[in-house]
């Protein structure tokens, strides 16, 4: 199954209770922050965090921040079972994006994940899908993932493939290789790198996940044909034009 949401909490009994509920969107879960935080680390299809505050082990606000600094365009909800208001507000002021209390409302909390995912997901039915939507969902899962090491196994995994039978027929429908797009797609987030942060040449190197700084500079100049540094020096020397 496809997981979109998946729910963090040390009960397991209330774990197994949301899966059955919500069943329809595909629920993957883990006991604790630190396991959330190791799935998130890998490539995934989660669009929705369901993250409780009180747990053994890390709490659910630490999480939350790490989770930002990971994954910043995820979903993320928060649970409390205290009723409690300040942790709520401290949760939102945390960058989540909305809180339910417990116990579950479930018609109140099937609203809720509604308006973040919109409609029933659930497991989609790869027979009923052609090719071409095919492509375009292991597109859209190696844009979502484009900071993570992604494999061709990974990709074809998501749309019950053969990786070799996913990599012939990718460079049909794109007209380039997988791998070769999964590194434009990785050249594109430096592009974003270098224009919107101060990171350096090595903490892009080791964000993007390339073995070493060499290796990301001469990739970066052979799409680009301009160094990284080449790079921001002319986006800056426009920046600067653009303001006189």
């Amino acid at each position: 199954m496809i997981n979109r949401i998946l729910i963090v909490d040390d009960d397991a009994t209330f774990r197994s209770e949301f899966k059955e509920y919500f069943e329809e969107y595909g629920v993957s879960e883990a006991p604790s922050g630190e396991e959330a935080l190791k799935i998130l680390g890998k490539p995934n299809e989660i669009d929705l965090v369901i993250l409780d505050v009180r747990m053994s082990g890390m709490s659910g606000i630490e999480v939350l921040s790490r989770i930002r600094k990971l994954i910043p365009n995820v979903r993320i909800i928060i649970l409390t079972g205290y009723s409690s208001k300040d942790v709520a507000v401290e949760a939102l002021r945390g960058q989540a994006d909305d809180y339910i209390e417990k116990p579950l409302d479930i018609d109140a909390t099937k609203k809720i994940i509604e308006k973040f995912m919109g409609t029933k997901r659930g497991q989609p039915n790869m027979d009923a899908i052609d090719m071409k939507e095919k492509i375009e969902r292991v597109k859209n899962f190696l844009q979502r993932n484009a900071l993570k090491k992604v494999s061709l196994n990974d990709a074809a995994q998501t749309v019950y493939l053969s990786p070799k039978y996913l990599s012939r027929v990718f460079k049909e429908y794109v007209g380039m290789g997988f791998h070769d797009y999964k590194s434009k797609l990785k050249i594109e987030e430096a592009k974003e790198l270098l224009i919107k942060t101060g990171y350096n040449i090595n903490q892009i190197t080791e964000k993007l996940g390339y073995a070493n700084p060499e290796s990301f500079i001469r990739q970066f100049e052979k799409v680009i044909k301009l160094t990284p540094t080449g790079f921001r020096n002319k986006i800056k020397t426009k920046s600067k034009k653009r303001k006189k």
